[in-house]
């Protein structure tokens, strides 16, 4: 009719509004690509993306999690530690008791986790460099956790029994926060980072990282055919 809507005619049309992106990709990319492309970011939570004849929602900080928490457990396994990166100014804070013995105790293994802290003498640690793949997180808090992980190793286990526990703290320090606003450029790097990672449908806590609605979902939930 003459009152129609070509916008809502253009969607009924296509099923699905593609991304320009998308519409840009060759035939084999639902293949390549399982997790689809990025359409839109929704409540500063969740990544909307479009795969072949389906839509997903992807919760980007429990996947952002464990893509990093995969990547560090790679790099100590194929080099026995994380790269670091040095802060151009170090980051100092008031530390506990708890904090300063744990950083005399295993100042060694906290180099092995990308972390290079320093007793200022003063009650302060500083925190002069940090895993490489973490740079933007807020580095005192991440070394603060990391170094209560390490004081809650009891004299009977190793360190090595906490790893993937420290990793996992590590990871969270490093994940994109609620509420960040990403591009779509982002949004499908995250994507793409997710396809490369072993056990992504998960995050570290076993929760799932994303969930798929086929178009026959969806015509469920419409009532489409029925």
């Amino acid at each position: 009719s003459g009152s129609e809507d070509p916008e809502l005619a253009a969607l009924e049309q296509s099923r699905f509004a593609p991304s320009a992106e998308a519409a840009r990709l060759p035939e084999t990319h639902a293949e390549e690509h399982p997790l689809g492309f990025a359409i839109a970011q929704l409540l500063g939570i969740y990544i909307l993306a479009q795969a072949e004849n389906s839509l997903l929602l992807i919760d980007m900080h429990a996947a952002a999690e464990r893509v990093n928490y995969e990547k560090m457990k790679a790099q100590r396994s194929a080099s026995g530690s994380l790269k670091t990166q040095l802060l151009l100014i170090p980051v100092a804070f008031e530390a506990t008791h708890n904090e300063l013995a744990a950083l005399a105790d295993h100042a060694a293994e906290l180099a092995q986790y990308g972390l290079d802290l320093a007793d200022l003498g003063n009650g302060q640690i500083a925190v002069r460099a940090v895993p490489q793949m973490l740079g933007k997180a807020d580095v005192a808090a991440l070394a603060r956790d990391v170094l209560r992980e390490l004081a809650a190793v009891g004299s009977s286990q190793t360190i090595e029994t906490k790893e993937n526990q420290i990793l996992g703290t590590m990871a969270c320090h490093g994940s994109i926060r609620a509420g960040r606003q990403l591009t779509l450029p982002e949004m499908n790097a995250l994507l793409r980072d997710m396809e490369n990672t072993p056990r992504s449908n998960q995050c570290n806590h076993g929760r799932p990282t994303w969930v798929k609605l086929t178009l026959a979902d969806l015509d469920a939930l419409f009532l489409r055919g029925q």
